[in-house]
């Protein structure tokens, strides 16, 4: 600016050049100028270079002195060293003091040199730059100082940042670890259905899934897995990429359709447990226990799944062996106890020369070969996977008054009364064969569990496509833990083992089989010392849900 003052001098002012005073104030700005470069003013110290601003207030004045009419006021440069002083580690009242003193002084001599002009405005005057430049030093400090307040906010929040940085990413560690750890699978999916997590045992699950004769059979999930291990991985794959696995049915055979499978039904909102799932095929096939549940906002809208692959082979292997020896025994045991009661009709057919001591031992023989054998069959009809029904139009009111006939005897035997509400016809679609044996199983089961005497009732509704029966008993119930477990095969109470009454814990859990057959429920409303009701639920029309 000095610069653009000299050249254009010689036009605009022609006698500031002859002017001592400004020939003194461009030689001090040269100095300063060559200084700026010239000195190491690091190794002079902090406050050293200020007097670069300070000289540069002295060279203002000493040009305000010596210009001539018509160049405008040079002082309002004086904003400029101001600003360097201000912005500079002095301290604030220093800052200040430079600020409005340095021109105050530099500006004074000439103005106190001027006698033409009056006092007031000769004062007012020389007042008026050194307070323009106290103005604009005061807002600079007010600027810094708001300035380092915001660097301070910005340095807490940072630290803050980093400490909840720092947590977030040991959380994640730990995360990763345990999902990394634990013999589940898990799966995380977005709404859309892109993958969220991963981790490492499902995408070994997946891997070993994998069909090896489809060209991208190659399962993504591992692909991220294998990127960062052992951590979960985070994926964006579609769920289609679950259609390129192998997964079949519970008989290992059956391929299972797209919809049908876990990630899939989890996407379309579906909340699920055990649901079982086989991943490859054939004898070297998993089977799995899958589940899911909903993601959801805070305003209860869907926004993706968590689904969990729980490996249960073992477990489904030991139920098949087990249920194997069970039909195998079961069957052998059947051949010799058909001999056995063979031969005992044979010998109650001609009791002639035979003392009735002798005909009551034999008839016992037959009794008990006979529940024997029906205890057999019992376990042939449990461990059976298949349990085939054969439904048609069939009357519930009379399969009920027939079971209850068939009842009688062994009602009376017990002191039990027997009573029927239920008003025929009563239509539904079922396997007459089947629910009477269900039927059977439950009155017989309420007669034998009301070892005091009592009543049993048998009662229907309709209503929603369904007919209802009710088996009540006023016997001796059961406690809630039990009732959850009844229809568990072998199941027997404390209190029935306690109370010396026979069975083999299979009439109810068959019961429960042939009623699902029919796409029907059971259920059981008890309470200890006041009864039972089962309730079978039962397709008014229509095809079962299963055969």
């Amino acid at each position: 600016m000095m610069a653009a003052v000299v050249f254009a001098a010689p036009a605009a002012w022609p006698g500031l050049p002859d002017s001592t005073l400004c020939r003194y104030a461009l030689g001090l700005q040269t100095a300063l100028l060559l200084a700026c470069v010239a000195v190491p003013w690091q190794r002079l110290g902090r406050l050293a270079p200020l007097a670069i601003p300070v000289l540069d207030l002295v060279a203002i004045g000493l040009l305000r002195d010596g210009s001539s009419a018509g160049l405008p006021d040079p002082g309002v440069l004086s904003v400029l060293p101001v600003v360097w002083i201000s912005a500079s580690s002095l301290s604030a009242p220093a800052s200040l003091w430079l600020s409005f003193t340095v021109p105050l002084l530099a500006a004074a001599p000439w103005l106190l040199a001027d006698r033409g002009a009056p006092v007031a405005a000769r004062i007012a005057e020389a007042v008026l730059v050194p307070l323009m430049m106290l103005a604009v030093s005061l807002a600079m400090r007010f600027a810094r100082a708001r300035l380092r307040h915001e660097q301070w906010r910005i340095k807490s929040k940072e630290a803050e940042l980093e400490v909840l940085l720092s947590d977030s990413r040991e959380r994640e560690r730990l995360l990763n670890t345990i999902l990394d750890t634990v013999d589940v699978g898990i799966v995380a999916v977005d709404a859309d259905g892109r993958r969220l997590l991963t981790n490492s045992w499902q995408a070994q699950l997946e891997e070993s899934a994998a069909s090896a004769d489809r060209p991208n059979a190659a399962v993504p999930a591992a692909g991220p897995a294998a990127a960062h291990p052992p951590s979960a991985s985070l994926t964006d794959e579609v769920p289609e990429e679950e259609g390129r696995l192998v997964l079949t049915g519970q008989d290992r055979n059956t391929p299972l359709p797209l919809e049908r499978r876990p990630i899939h039904r989890a996407l379309g909102g579906e909340s699920f447990a055990d649901y079982l799932v086989c991943f490859g095929e054939g004898p070297a096939s998993r089977v799995v226990s899958t589940g899911a549940r909903p993601l959801k906002d805070d305003a209860d809208d869907f926004r993706g799944a968590v689904v969990v692959f729980n490996e249960v082979t073992g477990l489904v292997d030991a139920l098949a062996a087990k249920d194997e020896v069970v039909s195998t025994v079961s069957h052998e045991f059947r051949t010799p106890l058909t001999s056995i009661i063979g031969n005992l009709d044979l010998v109650l057919a001609d009791t002639e020369g035979l003392d009735s001591p002798v005909v009551r031992r034999v008839e016992v023989a037959q009794r008990n070969a006979e529940r024997l054998l029906a205890l057999v069959s019992d376990l042939l009809m449990s461990a059976s996977a298949a349990l085939h029904v054969h439904p048609r139009r069939t009357d519930l009111a009379g399969l009920v008054e027939a079971s209850l006939g068939s009842a009688q005897a062994h009602a009376q035997a017990s002191r039990v009364s027997l009573a029927m509400e239920v008003r025929g016809p009563l239509w539904a679609h079922v396997d007459p064969l089947r629910i009477s044996q269900a039927l059977d199983n439950l009155v017989s089961n309420a007669i034998k569990y009301s070892p005091d005497g009592g009543s049993v009732r048998v009662s229907a509704t309709t209503g929603d496509g369904l007919v209802r029966l009710h088996v009540e008993d006023t016997g001796m119930g059961m406690t809630a833990a039990d009732a959850d477990r009844v229809f568990t095969r072998f199941f027997r109470s404390p209190a029935v083992r306690d109370g010396s009454i026979p069975g083999a814990g299979l009439g109810l859990s068959i019961t429960k089989a042939i009623v699902e057959r029919h796409g029907g429920s059971i259920s059981c409303r008890t309470r200890p010392g006041h009864g039972s009701t089962f309730t079978l639920e039962l397709p008014a029309d229509g095809h079962p849900a299963a055969s």
